[in-house]
Protein backbone atom coordinates (compact mmCIF):
# COMPACT_ATOMS: atom_id res chain seq x y z
CA UNK A 1 0.00 0.00 0.00
CA UNK A 2 2.77 2.33 1.37
CA UNK A 3 4.42 1.85 -2.35
CA UNK A 4 0.82 2.61 -4.40
CA UNK A 5 0.70 5.64 -2.10
CA UNK A 6 3.70 6.74 -2.37
CA UNK A 7 3.42 6.72 -6.29
CA UNK A 8 0.74 8.63 -6.76
CA UNK A 9 1.94 11.60 -4.23
CA UNK A 10 5.29 11.78 -4.71
CA UNK A 11 5.35 12.65 -8.59
CA UNK A 12 3.59 16.21 -7.93
CA UNK A 13 5.25 15.24 -5.88
CA UNK A 14 2.92 15.94 -8.42
CA UNK A 15 3.60 17.48 -6.07
CA UNK A 16 4.14 16.97 -4.99
CA UNK A 17 3.69 16.17 -6.91
CA UNK A 18 2.73 14.89 -8.18
CA UNK A 19 4.24 15.67 -8.08
CA UNK A 20 2.23 14.79 -8.88
CA UNK A 21 6.83 15.41 -11.97
CA UNK A 22 12.43 16.73 -16.35
CA UNK A 23 15.77 17.33 -18.34
CA UNK A 24 18.78 17.87 -19.97
CA UNK A 25 17.60 20.29 -18.99
CA UNK A 26 14.77 18.46 -18.66
CA UNK A 27 13.41 18.23 -22.38
CA UNK A 28 14.88 16.25 -25.49
CA UNK A 29 13.65 17.52 -28.15
CA UNK A 30 11.66 20.67 -26.94
CA UNK A 31 12.94 23.96 -28.18
CA UNK A 32 11.79 27.11 -26.72
CA UNK A 33 11.33 30.37 -28.73
CA UNK A 34 14.36 32.77 -28.75
CA UNK A 35 11.61 35.60 -28.60
CA UNK A 36 9.88 33.80 -24.95
CA UNK A 37 11.51 34.49 -21.67
CA UNK A 38 11.14 31.96 -19.15
CA UNK A 39 9.08 33.41 -15.89
CA UNK A 40 11.10 34.92 -13.10
CA UNK A 41 11.46 32.77 -9.64
CA UNK A 42 9.20 34.53 -7.00
CA UNK A 43 8.94 32.59 -3.52
CA UNK A 44 5.74 31.63 -2.14
CA UNK A 45 4.50 29.24 0.68
CA UNK A 46 1.33 27.53 -0.74
CA UNK A 47 -1.18 24.29 0.62
CA UNK A 48 -2.96 21.48 -1.19
CA UNK A 49 -5.24 19.33 -0.64
CA UNK A 50 -4.86 15.77 -1.22
CA UNK A 51 -7.44 13.50 -1.87
CA UNK A 52 -6.26 9.30 -2.24
CA UNK A 53 -8.79 6.52 -3.05
CA UNK A 54 -9.37 5.15 0.32
CA UNK A 55 -7.67 7.58 2.18
CA UNK A 56 -8.60 10.35 4.26
CA UNK A 57 -8.14 13.94 2.56
CA UNK A 58 -4.66 15.55 4.05
CA UNK A 59 -2.34 18.79 3.39
CA UNK A 60 0.81 19.26 1.50
CA UNK A 61 2.33 22.10 2.29
CA UNK A 62 5.18 23.67 -0.49
CA UNK A 63 7.40 26.23 0.34
CA UNK A 64 9.48 27.91 -2.06
CA UNK A 65 12.43 30.03 -1.01
CA UNK A 66 15.54 31.65 -2.52
CA UNK A 67 18.67 31.24 -0.59
CA UNK A 68 21.74 33.15 -1.53
CA UNK A 69 22.44 32.00 -5.09
CA UNK A 70 19.95 29.34 -5.46
CA UNK A 71 16.40 28.49 -4.94
CA UNK A 72 14.91 25.84 -2.54
CA UNK A 73 11.60 23.50 -3.25
CA UNK A 74 10.63 22.05 0.05
CA UNK A 75 6.98 19.78 -0.16
CA UNK A 76 5.92 17.75 2.79
CA UNK A 77 2.57 15.67 3.70
CA UNK A 78 0.97 13.42 5.97
CA UNK A 79 -1.88 10.97 5.11
CA UNK A 80 -3.11 8.53 7.91
CA UNK A 81 0.04 6.37 9.07
CA UNK A 82 2.23 7.65 6.14
CA UNK A 83 4.21 11.09 5.96
CA UNK A 84 6.84 12.29 3.42
CA UNK A 85 8.79 15.10 2.48
CA UNK A 86 11.02 16.15 -0.28
CA UNK A 87 13.88 18.78 -0.21
CA UNK A 88 15.78 20.26 -3.41
CA UNK A 89 18.53 23.00 -4.33
CA UNK A 90 18.70 24.26 -7.65
CA UNK A 91 20.11 27.57 -9.43
CA UNK A 92 18.28 29.33 -12.40
CA UNK A 93 20.35 31.28 -14.86
CA UNK A 94 18.09 32.51 -17.78
CA UNK A 95 16.35 29.18 -19.23
CA UNK A 96 18.89 26.79 -17.53
CA UNK A 97 17.93 25.52 -14.54
CA UNK A 98 20.46 22.75 -11.93
CA UNK A 99 20.18 20.68 -9.30
CA UNK A 100 22.56 20.91 -6.58
CA UNK A 101 21.08 19.03 -4.01
CA UNK A 102 18.21 16.55 -3.49
CA UNK A 103 16.94 14.73 0.20
CA UNK A 104 13.64 13.19 0.57
CA UNK A 105 12.48 11.19 3.93
CA UNK A 106 9.08 8.91 3.69
CA UNK A 107 7.87 6.73 6.67
CA UNK A 108 5.02 4.25 7.87
CA UNK A 109 4.01 3.66 11.08
CA UNK A 110 7.07 5.69 12.35
CA UNK A 111 9.35 3.52 10.01
CA UNK A 112 10.55 4.93 7.04
CA UNK A 113 13.96 5.98 5.05
CA UNK A 114 15.89 8.93 4.33
CA UNK A 115 17.56 9.46 0.32
CA UNK A 116 20.08 11.95 -0.68
CA UNK A 117 21.49 13.02 -4.09
CA UNK A 118 24.03 15.23 -4.08
CA UNK A 119 25.46 17.04 -7.20
CA UNK A 120 27.57 14.82 -8.44
CA UNK A 121 25.05 12.48 -8.94
CA UNK A 122 22.41 14.17 -10.43
CA UNK A 123 23.07 13.37 -13.76
CA UNK A 124 19.78 15.22 -14.86
CA UNK A 125 17.51 17.07 -12.59
CA UNK A 126 15.65 15.65 -9.07
CA UNK A 127 11.72 15.54 -9.26
CA UNK A 128 11.35 18.26 -7.34
CA UNK A 129 13.53 20.58 -9.54
CA UNK A 130 12.61 19.06 -12.65
CA UNK A 131 8.92 19.75 -11.79
CA UNK A 132 9.65 23.63 -10.66
CA UNK A 133 11.50 23.87 -14.72
CA UNK A 134 8.55 21.78 -16.14
CA UNK A 135 6.44 24.92 -15.26
CA UNK A 136 8.60 27.33 -16.49
CA UNK A 137 8.90 25.52 -20.10
CA UNK A 138 5.23 24.70 -20.24
CA UNK A 139 3.79 26.84 -22.77
CA UNK A 140 6.87 27.83 -23.97
CA UNK A 141 8.30 25.14 -26.11
CA UNK A 142 6.30 22.97 -29.37
CA UNK A 143 5.15 19.97 -27.20
CA UNK A 144 1.52 18.90 -28.83
CA UNK A 145 -0.86 15.90 -28.53
CA UNK A 146 0.96 14.74 -32.21
CA UNK A 147 4.28 15.00 -31.11
CA UNK A 148 4.95 15.31 -27.18
CA UNK A 149 8.34 16.19 -25.44
CA UNK A 150 10.13 13.97 -23.51
CA UNK A 151 10.98 14.26 -19.90
CA UNK A 152 13.36 12.31 -17.73
CA UNK A 153 13.74 13.01 -14.21
CA UNK A 154 16.24 11.47 -11.07
CA UNK A 155 13.72 9.28 -8.21
CA UNK A 156 13.84 9.42 -5.19
CA UNK A 157 17.12 6.80 -5.43
CA UNK A 158 18.44 8.36 -8.37
CA UNK A 159 17.21 6.16 -11.07
CA UNK A 160 15.76 7.41 -14.01
CA UNK A 161 12.18 8.12 -14.82
CA UNK A 162 11.06 8.88 -18.32
CA UNK A 163 7.82 10.42 -19.43
CA UNK A 164 6.48 12.55 -22.14
CA UNK A 165 4.20 15.83 -22.39
CA UNK A 166 2.22 18.16 -24.20
CA UNK A 167 0.61 21.24 -23.48
CA UNK A 168 -3.43 20.62 -23.11
CA UNK A 169 -4.66 23.73 -23.00
CA UNK A 170 -4.23 27.40 -21.39
CA UNK A 171 -7.07 28.75 -19.95
CA UNK A 172 -8.56 29.53 -16.24
CA UNK A 173 -9.17 26.91 -13.98
CA UNK A 174 -10.80 27.07 -10.28
CA UNK A 175 -9.90 25.65 -7.45
CA UNK A 176 -10.36 26.15 -3.33
CA UNK A 177 -7.58 28.97 -3.50
CA UNK A 178 -9.94 30.80 -6.03
CA UNK A 179 -9.85 30.93 -9.48
CA UNK A 180 -6.60 31.50 -11.64
CA UNK A 181 -4.95 31.89 -15.45
CA UNK A 182 -3.53 28.29 -15.88
CA UNK A 183 -1.04 26.04 -18.31
CA UNK A 184 -2.67 22.68 -18.77
CA UNK A 185 -0.12 20.48 -19.22
CA UNK A 186 -0.45 16.52 -19.94
CA UNK A 187 2.70 13.76 -18.77
CA UNK A 188 2.40 10.52 -20.04
CA UNK A 189 4.53 7.22 -18.73
CA UNK A 190 6.45 6.24 -21.86
CA UNK A 191 6.60 2.72 -20.55
CA UNK A 192 3.10 2.64 -18.72
CA UNK A 193 0.71 3.36 -21.78
CA UNK A 194 -2.50 3.12 -19.00
CA UNK A 195 -1.63 5.84 -16.37
CA UNK A 196 -0.82 9.48 -16.88
CA UNK A 197 -0.63 12.79 -14.84
CA UNK A 198 -2.91 16.33 -15.28
CA UNK A 199 -0.80 19.19 -13.93
CA UNK A 200 -2.01 22.77 -14.26
CA UNK A 201 0.81 25.92 -13.61
CA UNK A 202 0.26 29.52 -12.46
CA UNK A 203 2.13 31.15 -15.67
CA UNK A 204 3.64 33.97 -13.70
CA UNK A 205 4.71 31.62 -10.33
CA UNK A 206 7.19 29.14 -11.46
CA UNK A 207 6.70 25.98 -9.15
CA UNK A 208 3.22 26.81 -8.12
CA UNK A 209 1.01 24.12 -8.90
CA UNK A 210 -2.76 24.86 -9.02
CA UNK A 211 -3.80 21.37 -9.99
CA UNK A 212 -2.72 17.71 -10.16
CA UNK A 213 -4.92 14.67 -10.93
CA UNK A 214 -3.08 11.05 -11.72
CA UNK A 215 -5.19 8.67 -13.81
CA UNK A 216 -4.72 5.16 -14.51
CA UNK A 217 -7.13 2.88 -17.04
CA UNK A 218 -8.92 6.28 -17.07
CA UNK A 219 -9.94 6.50 -13.27
CA UNK A 220 -8.96 9.13 -11.27
CA UNK A 221 -7.06 7.56 -8.18
CA UNK A 222 -5.45 11.21 -6.80
CA UNK A 223 -6.17 14.83 -6.60
CA UNK A 224 -4.12 17.73 -5.58
CA UNK A 225 -5.83 20.94 -5.33
CA UNK A 226 -4.68 24.39 -4.83
CA UNK A 227 -6.34 25.74 -1.21
CA UNK A 228 -4.15 28.57 0.07
CA UNK A 229 -1.27 30.92 -1.57
CA UNK A 230 0.84 33.00 -0.19
CA UNK A 231 3.67 35.05 -2.12
CA UNK A 232 6.44 36.08 -0.06
CA UNK A 233 6.66 39.82 -0.53
CA UNK A 234 4.58 39.79 -3.67
CA UNK A 235 0.94 40.39 -4.29
CA UNK A 236 -1.43 38.01 -4.96
CA UNK A 237 -2.38 36.72 -8.69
Amino acid sequence: MRCALYQHIQYPRCLLAVTLCLTGLMTAGAQASPSTAFSTPQPFEAQYRLKVDGWPSATITHHLSQEESHWRSDMRFSIAVISGEERSRFSVADDATRALLYNSRYSLFGIGNDYQLKEEQLTTLDRQTALFDLSRRAGKENCIEAAPCDLRFLDHEGEEEHYRYYMDSQSPISVPAGEFDALNVVMLNAEKSDSELHLSFHPDWPGLVLSAEYFKDGERETQIALTEFSPSGGVTP
